[in-house]
Formats: structure tokens, C-alpha cells, sequence
């Protein structure tokens, strides 16, 4: 089994014949992804990449034509938020939004009128979701990991990308990877992948990449500590951060001890979780 995503995901590109939008759609197909529609206002009716995939103009025609269940965004900034609710008020399941950029304000907006709803939202500002054999919906490179029994979710992009590839070297595979994001407000956290991974039978063990900023990682040290029966491994990155810098991530803000990476794994230790000093040292402590 595999969590959000599997062979049976019916995908949906919103912003699909924008640069990125249409090179990712590629890419995803390549690897098995049943990509059955694309969105992009005004060019409804239009087929893309030699006729594989139709265009519509709106969200809810695009479902209701292909069945699709899962959608992904690579709508520019300022109209990603709304890109959010179109899919939401067209029933989609799971919502990933990889784009960057989108103002704190307007997330806001969504997570109030998310509530309303059952979907999942995964992002905005991530690489997506990866099911190694199974299905991709986002940007993670399928050639870097392969199947197997060990759940990663994590708040940096480059870092999933270079744990799932020295996994892969050790030959240990990967039941899915989620990139949930590193901006303040995000659509899941931590806890609501724990959970899925709790009871996914296939996921055995975990790996937590998180990083400087927030009390995301302490809320999930919290929660290991009482809800999973899991190993987990983790790792913290701004470890060697000067202090009173700001770094890259919009949610890697520090408020004096809170947020800061000792704070992190201290809690994660606390709650039984190994936390590795370097990326390479979650592969032993697996």
C-alpha cells in the first residue's frame, strides 16, 4: 500500500500549459502517473503533449468529464489561492500545490475555507507526493528512490532529495514520500502524515526531515511520543545557524529559544525518535 497516492490516482494539472506545468505533466506520465486532465482558463478544448492529455477551462468540467481525483498546481502566485479553492469546490480529494511564493494572507483565506471540506492539502511551496512504483504527483525525481517499507515526510525539498537517494544506494525503498512544505501556513503538518503512516501496513519505519523555525517538530515529538508504535528517524537542518539570522524557508522564522534546531531535537529525542546530526546518518540509524 502507499498513502494519498496510488496506482488507481486519477491526476489533474492545473496550469498545465505554463512552462512548468507542462515539462512536470511530462515527467509524471513518464513514470506511470495517470495524468487524465489539465486546467488553464481560455484554452479549453486544447490537447497537450501530442494529443495524451485534454484541456479545460475550469476545474469542475475537468472533473466531471474525466473523474479526476487528485489535482496538482503550478498556477503562478497570485492566482494559486484561487486555483485552491476551484479544486475544492469541484470535490478533488487531494489537493497538491507546489508553487511558491503565495502571500501568508491568502492561505489564511484557504485554511478557513478548507474547513468545510474532506480534502487534503498538501503544500504550498513542496515538491509533492511520490509513491515509489505506484505514482507521482509533483516534482520529487522518480529515478532517486525505489519501493519499499520506509515513510519519509519532511519540510525541505533538496533534503527528502538527497535522503531518498542515499536510501536507494543502500538499497532500502520508500512506501511514499511527502513533501508537506516549508511556508508558516501549510494545508498538512506533520501529525496528519504520522497518522497516515501509522496505519499504512507497508510503512514499517519513518524518517522526519524538518528544519529552524515553528513548532511543527515539537507538536510531532509530542505526538510520537503518545500515538506512534513506529521506529522514527530524523534529522533537523540549521543546526550550525547564526543566531538572529533569518533563513531560507518563510516558516524558518526563530523566536527566541522557540523554533531553534537544539529545542527540535531535544523534544524528538525526548519522545524516543534518533535524530542524526547529518543527512547520511539516518541510513544507521535505520
Amino acid at each position: 500500500m502507499s498513502i494519498l497516492i496510488n496506482k488507481n490516482t486519477r491526476l489533474l494539472v492545473q496550469g498545465i500549459t505554463g512552462t512548468e506545468g507542462l515539462f512536470h505533466t511530462q515527467q509524471m506520465m513518464k513514470y506511470g502517473t495517470a495524468v487524465v486532465a489539465g486546467t488553464s482558463p481560455g484554452k479549453g478544448g486544447e490537447w497537450v503533449l501530442d494529443g495524451k492529455v485534454p484541456v479545460f477551462d475550469a476545474v469542475k468540467v475537468a472533473v466531471d468529464a474525466t473523474g479526476a481525483n487528485a489535482s496538482v498546481i503550478f498556477v503562478p502566485a497570485r492566482y494559486a489561492s484561487d486555483a485552491i479553492f476551484e479544486a475544492l469546490d469541484a470535490g478533488i480529494e487531494l489537493i497538491i500545490c507546489i508553487t511558491e511564493g503565495i502571500p501568508v494572507q491568502d492561505m489564511m483565506k484557504v485554511a478557513s475555507y478548507s474547513r468545510q471540506f474532506h480534502s487534503t492539502i498538501i503544500g504550498p511551496n513542496c515538491p509533492g507526493v511520490l509513491s515509489p512504483g505506484e505514482s507521482k504527483a509533483g516534482i520529487i525525481p522518480g529515478y532517486i528512490t525505489q519501493p519499499g517499507n520506509i515513510g519519509v515526510v519532511s519540510r525541505s525539498g533538496t533534503l527528502t532529495y538527497e535522503v531518498l537517494y542515499a536510501l536507494k544506494n543502500k538499497g532500502m525503498g520508500v512506501s511514499t514520500c511527502v513533501g508537506i512544505g516549508g511556508d508558516p501556513i501549510i494545508g498538512s503538518n506533520f501529525i496528519d502524515m504520522l497518522a497516515l503512516f501509522e496505519a499504512d501496513p507497508r510503512t514499517e519505519k519513518i524518517v522526519l526531515i524538518g528544519e529552524i523555525g515553528g513548532t511543527d517538530e515539537e507538536r510531532a515529538a509530542e505526538y510520537i511520543s503518545s500515538n506512534i508504535t513506529k521506529p522514527v528517524a530524523a534529522f533537523i537542518s540549521g543546526q550550525s545557524a547564526p543566531p538572529g539570522k533569518r533563513m531560507g524557508h518563510a516558516g524558518a522564522i526563530i523566536d527566541g529559544t522557540t523554533g531553534s534546531a537544539l529545542g527540535k531535537i531535544i523534544a524528538l529525542e525526548s519522545s524516543g525518535v534518533k535524530v542524526a546530526r547529518q543527512p547520511e546518518e539516518i541510513i544507521n540509524l535505520l
